[in-house]
């Protein structure tokens, strides 16, 4: 919830073994995720991509259940609230992973190689991003309103436009850079990113993941700031909401010419908080209304887009 200049970090949840528990448990699970990954090079089935992802589902609503029970009930809303909102953004990232893929020409078996360790660097810039985030809104109140400023902007540019940021590898400044100053081999090598002292287009794959990642947490990141402004619940949420992202892309690859309304529905969502942290001195929202508004407009979006398809994906 956004808090009068007067409460801000009066309700922090500072627990020093709560972040060490939480970061184990975060380690943890991505030792466990990278074992499944590396078990076999193969294409994630649909079926196994729902499984995996209702398995990392079921862990943050638990986690969010902790939470609620040992914080209070305010605090787990704020924390379900975050959870959802950078969710559901995080799904728009991945479609510009789909399309970086194609670019790139990368196979579906070594896909999941990239997005693992993609997911594993975005956990330390994110983390970077928000504490310097949430130093930012404690100090600065008034960042509130800017943060909101800039998610009105991002749904506007959701909406009109059509081209994606960075979707193509020419189109990046930092995929050139490393192609330019790396040997690299001229095809792929398996799920290898470095042959010997070369790199491979994997590589080069991995770098833009990372890069086009940045790119929508800068406007992501504030969207959380929305809801709460506690240092645990910004990092947590957003860490829980990233940590199932690589079995939620296959989903999302299978169900891409689905989620027709999804972009118009993201939109709704950052127009949405983006007014509420630009109008937060006059118009304070409980979190649990809140949550129901970014549930309602999210639920809304998904439904119309399984009732009416595009023209070449209906039955």
């Amino acid at each position: 919830m956004i808090l009068a200049a007067a409460d801000i970090g009066a309700r922090n949840i500072r627990s020093p073994m709560l972040w060490v528990a939480f970061l184990g448990g975060v380690l943890i699970l991505l030792f466990l995720d990278l074992r499944i990954a590396s078990r076999h090079d193969q294409e994630a089935t649909f079926k196994e991509a729902i499984g995996w992802s209702v398995v990392w589902i079921l862990l943050s609503l638990g986690f969010g259940a902790f939470v609620w029970a040992h914080y209070g009930g305010e605090q787990g809303l704020e924390f379900f609230a975050g959870y959802l909102l950078e969710k559901s953004l995080s799904v728009d990232n991945l479609f510009v992973f789909v399309l970086l893929f194609r670019s790139f020409a990368i196979p579906p078996q070594y896909q999941h190689r990239v997005l693992f360790w993609g997911v594993l660097g975005a956990l330390v810039l994110r983390g970077s991003l928000i504490f310097a985030g949430v130093a930012l809104v404690h100090r600065f109140n008034w960042v509130i309103a800017v943060f909101g400023a800039i998610l009105v902007y991002t749904a506007w540019k959701i909406l009109f436009h059509q081209d994606e940021p960075d979707a193509k590898p020419e189109d990046n400044a930092v995929v050139r850079w490393v192609a330019r100053n790396l040997p690299m081999t001229k095809s792929l090598e398996g799920p290898r990113f470095f042959v010997g002292k070369c790199a491979t287009p994997l590589l080069l794959a991995l770098v833009a993941a990372e890069t086009t990642d940045l790119v929508f947490a800068l406007d992501s990141i504030p969207a959380v700031f929305a809801v709460t402004d506690d240092s645990f619940l910004v990092f947590s949420s957003n860490i829980c909401a990233l940590l199932g992202l690589r079995a939620l892309y296959f989903v999302v690859r299978g169900a891409l010419a689905r989620l027709r309304y999804l972009k118009p529905g993201l939109a709704a969502i950052l127009t949405f908080v983006g007014l509420k942290m630009l109008l937060y001195r006059w118009i304070h929202l409980p979190t649990g209304t809140s949550l129901l508004i970014i549930a309602g407009i999210l639920g809304v979006a998904l439904l119309v887009s399984w009732l009416r398809p595009a023209p070449d994906t209906a039955a």
